[in-house]
């Protein structure tokens, strides 16, 4: 074998090695947007990738003749599956009722066809090598690939490509693979025009699946929402869809519902007013999460407001509400207005570096479903948080519903006793959520109810703030363990309540 077709195969190593981890990621990822848990889900589908791998080696013992033809059918079989994977899940998993099972088919049938790649590119090139210098030439491309496919996956291909093309573009590579090879072993191979022929029919259902994969994600997600998509985009953090109905718009993360135009104002009046009403004098407020720009509607309702910092992690939400004219209507350009600063880091490291000082925190994070989320809910986070309050400020949270999740609701009340502070939990119903529940949090040894609030409110009155801090026997409070960052309790609770319902 001459140094250029040496050189081949262990490019083509450092290819498959990429495109395999790439394929084990988009599983993951996607498992995470579609079932929720991105730590649950991580772990079983890479546990799942790496078992199906080994049972990939230990098949490749059976493969004696014609070991490079072999290879190049196998490279077409992974580029064809993985890279066909992300759009069969993505149609199947409303109409599917054992959507795991397909799932989980997909991950081990692309982790045994991984697992035969390198044993078979090993036999290939034994020949060629010392043993020492052929396994420490076959890892060393397979490692960096590794190393490659982890670099590139989070930072250019989901953001700028998205979960289905990036499966149509790396299945194309391996596609690419096996046509190399064929034409470079062509006269060690037996029906080589099969095998081109077979390599150029993949290659163009994978491109004509990159071409359309826009079209694919559209009618896949339009099976989801009974609704017209107007707006659908992955970040490097989560799936943003948004729809409309008549008038109606709704916002959509990783498939969860986070508001709908028709009633948000009941949630956001509810999550700002009690609090800020009862200051006054307050000047700066901090709100965490609220990409949207919902809740600084309201805050900017307040003439003696100087200055609100808007922390998000992601960008594209940010952009997106400050951008799209439907929104900007919806938020009264709130994100645009002088007095705001949008930061979009993640709140708890900009909160542990920050040194400023609040009299009005609003914490608008998504719900505690997972533990990247559910780290925001701990004592830990907490204890920033109150050390960022100002004298005689209040805090916020979002805390799910008292209803439906009452153990979650009150494991965030005592979580948040349990650094010092006084706690007031209320509640409201919010028609597309149900009922919906809120705790105020301050240093204050007494909470005095407003009175009064600003004009222009939908919802607030005294009256129905009253009602609010009532809780009957089905949401009284019950007992809970404190959410911590080592055993993230909160999420369990979370599960466990919601999957009854859900």
């Amino acid at each position: 074998m001459n140094k250029k077709l040496h050189a081949l195969l262990l490019l083509s190593v450092f290819v498959v090695a990429t495109c395999g981890l790439i394929y084990e990621l988009i599983a993951g990822t996607l498992a995470s947007y579609l079932l929720g848990d991105s730590v649950t889900q991580f772990s079983t589908i890479i546990g799942a990738y790496l078992f199906s791998m080994g049972i990939g080696s230990w098949i490749s013992k059976y493969f004696d003749k014609n070991i490079i033809s072999w290879f190049i059918q196998l490279e077409l079989l992974v580029g064809l599956v993985g890279g066909t994977s992300s759009t069969i899940l993505f149609l199947v998993f409303e109409s599917a009722a054992s959507f795991r099972i397909i799932l989980y088919s997909l991950v081990g049938l692309t982790g045994i066809l991984v697992g035969l790649e390198i044993p078979l590119l090993m036999r290939i090139l034994k020949d060629r090598y010392e043993f020492k210098d052929l396994v420490s030439n076959i890892f060393t491309f397979d490692y960096i690939g590794a190393l490659l496919a982890s670099i590139i996956f989070p930072l250019l291909l989901i953001p700028y490509l998205g979960l289905v093309k990036t499966s149509y573009m790396v299945g194309m590579l391996n596609v690419a693979v096996a046509l190399i090879v064929c034409f470079n072993f062509r006269k060690e191979i037996k029906a080589v025009a099969y095998l081109q022929t077979s390599g150029i029919i993949c290659i163009l259902l994978l491109l004509a699946g990159f071409v359309y994969a826009n079209a694919i994600t559209n009618f896949s997600e339009s099976l989801t929402y009974n609704e017209t998509i107007i707006y659908s985009k992955s970040t490097p953090y989560q799936r943003i869809i948004l729809t409309k109905k008549g008038k109606v718009l709704r916002l959509f993360l990783n498939g969860n519902l986070q508001f709908s135009s028709d009633d948000e104002y009941r949630y956001h009046e509810a999550l700002v007013h009690p609090g800020l009403q009862a200051l006054p004098n307050a000047q700066n407020v901090l709100v965490m999460g609220g990409g949207d720009g919902l809740a600084v509607r309201e805050i900017l309702k307040y003439p003696n407001i100087k200055s609100v910092t808007l922390v998000d992690l992601d960008k594209g939400m940010t952009g997106l509400f400050k951008s799209n004219p439907a929104l900007l209507a919806l938020n009264k350009n709130s994100l645009l207005s002088p007095k705001v600063k949008v930061v979009n880091a993640d709140a708890f490291s900009w909160l542990r570096a920050d040194k400023q000082k609040f009299d009005f925190m609003v914490i608008d994070f998504p719900d505690p479903s997972n533990y990247s989320v559910g780290k925001l809910y701990t004592n830990s986070f907490y204890k920033l948080a109150k050390g960022a309050l100002a004298p005689g400020g209040i805090m916020v949270v979002q805390s799910t519903s008292p209803y439906v999740a009452p153990k979650s609701f009150w494991t965030v009340d005592t979580t948040l006793r349990s650094v010092g502070l006084r706690t007031i939990p209320y509640h409201n119903n919010v028609p597309s959520f149900g009922e919906w529940g809120y705790i105020m949090a301050t240093e204050n040894p007494s909470y005095k109810k407003p009175d009064h609030f600003v004009p222009e409110l939908r919802f607030i009155t005294k009256e129905s703030l009253d009602l609010m801090f009532y809780f009957p026997k089905d949401m009284a409070k019950v007992k809970t363990d404190v959410n911590k960052l080592n055993n993230q309790v909160l999420v369990k609770y979370f599960e466990d309540e919601w999957s009854t319902v859900l």
